[in-house]
């Protein structure tokens, strides 16, 4: 049986030797090409090989401008794209093109063999290329986790499939549903994100599927909600594992049959929307409460992507820290600034519970309060003062409760919530009774509490103990 052929154009040298001994090795027949102008010579005088491999930056003409003209004058070749360079815009621009898959530099040559694999038996029929986006700029990285993230945004914006996009907050999950939109077919069209949590759940149906004049008190005139503002281009649900019941119903109805009648209306909209979800819990946990619906998650986790925290890909911070710090520099018309190494190395080894936002703003507290141009030690120190302070607070009577939980349920104790209730409406009103020297009625309006509900919850409190 005839080898398959192997092409592999990178000026690298060392690079062509080493996956081609490879796939040698693996018992295809392999040539290496320096540049595109010579392997195109080769396309022209010998035909098509079975499989190309290309890397992307090259001397003459790059790998992406190859694989254009490959898509022309050899469609059915599958092209692996190869790159130092794993960025959204890189791994969009290939997919985009065609290539078959992009491979990350370095990479484990057993990988790469197993991808030729992979690629080949699509030379006896349709090509496997997978049309691929590109992405958004804000989202940068070359963490293994974010160059897994970015290849796999490329392959799913030509894809009309409903994406379920999770993560810690300020991860950045909006960023992904950006780039999923901006690479799409659908990118002329808009792109409305609604956050489910921040609406009041009286008024998110009128948000989410607009009303017609009189539907209800207040409403003067007719309002367009947001799917009918998405149509023909993306809707993004932020924080959908808030979402009441009720209301998942009736998305699920307009993901499935695409039409909804507005609130208090009796013409049926029909919209072509693309739903991109977003949440930091874990759904499957609220679909086993009753709180979510089993079908509506299945109808949104067509596919998932992850974000991993800040903390899971610490060798990231540097050049974020870097783009943030000279964003803000911009923004705020400050002189320019720069990191020394000692504070790089402290910003890496932060554990960042509130994620990129976190650091997101720390540059910024920077780029405004640093007194001189190089940034150390000490002024971290200051920026993380006055907000370290109130987070490191939080973290530690959060990190006490988880505590006092694990030990609890440990120990097989039963109604954990209903005792950890009683004990922190405790403890929160009684700081507050203290705070207002014993009024009621302002400590209610600091709790956000009508006084007829301090005062029952008071006495029923003081009953039980």
């Amino acid at each position: 049986m005839k080898s398959a052929r192997v092409w592999i154009v990178d000026d690298d040298r060392a690079v062509r030797f080493v996956l081609a001994t490879a796939l040698r090795e693996a018992g295809y027949a392999v040539d290496g090409f320096e540049n595109a102008r010579d392997a195109l010579d080769a396309l022209r005088s010998r035909g098509a090989p079975d499989l190309l491999f290309t890397d992307v930056r090259m001397p003459g003409e790059d790998g992406l401008a190859l694989l254009e003209k490959l898509k022309v004058a050899a469609p059915q070749l599958p092209v692996i794209v190869m790159s130092a360079y794993t960025d959204i815009a890189s791994t969009a621009g290939a997919f985009r093109g065609g290539a078959y898959e992009f491979l990350s530099k370095p990479f484990d040559l057993d990988a790469a063999v197993e991808i030729a694999g992979r690629a080949l038996p699509a030379t006896n029929g349709i090509a496997a290329t997978t049309p691929m986006v590109s992405t958004n700029q804000e989202l940068i990285g070359d963490t293994p986790a974010m160059r897994a993230l970015f290849r796999s945004i490329g392959r799913l914006a030509q894809a009309p499939l409903s994406v379920l996009v999770t993560g810690e907050t300020g991860t950045g999950k909006e960023l992904v549903a950006r780039a999923l939109h901006r690479e799409s077919p659908r990118a002329h069209r808009p792109f409305v994100a609604l956050n489910t949590a921040a609406i009041p759940a009286e008024l998110l149906e009128s948000e989410l599927f607009g009303h017609d004049a009189g539907a209800f008190t207040g409403a003067q005139k007719r309002h367009v909600g947001r799917f009918e503002q998405a149509d023909g281009g993306t809707l993004f649900l932020d924080e959908i594992g808030d979402m009441p019941l009720p209301l998942q119903t009736r998305l699920l109805r307009v993901l499935a049959e695409g039409e909804f009648f507005r609130v208090g209306g009796r013409e049926l909209i029909r919209v072509d929307v693309r739903v991109i979800a977003a949440t930091h819990q874990q759904l499957e946990r609220l679909v086993a409460e009753g709180k979510f619906r089993a079908d509506l998650l299945h109808r949104l986790d067509v596919v998932r992507l992850h974000l991993p925290p800040l903390r899971d890909r610490r060798d990231d911070v540097p050049a974020l820290a870097e783009r943030f710090l000279a964003a803000a520099a911009r923004k705020l018309d400050a002189p320019a600034k720069r990191f020394a190494k000692s504070a790089l190395d402290r910003l890496r080894k932060h554990d960042w519970p509130g994620n990129v936002r976190e650091l997101e703003n720390v540059c910024w507290r920077l780029a405004a309060l640093a007194p001189g141009d190089t940034i150390g030690t000490a002024e971290l120190d200051m920026a993380f003062s006055h907000a370290s302070l109130e987070s490191a607070r939080d973290e530690d009577w959060e990190a006490a409760l988880a505590r006092w939980a694990r030990e609890r349920l440990a120990s097989g104790a039963a109604d954990l919530h209903g005792d950890a209730r009683e004990r922190f409406e405790r403890i929160l009103f009684d700081a507050a009774l203290e705070h207002t020297h014993g009024h009621r009625g302002e400590a209610a309006q600091r709790l956000g509490l009508g006084r007829n509900t301090l005062t029952r919850k008071l006495g029923s409190g003081r009953k039980r103990r």
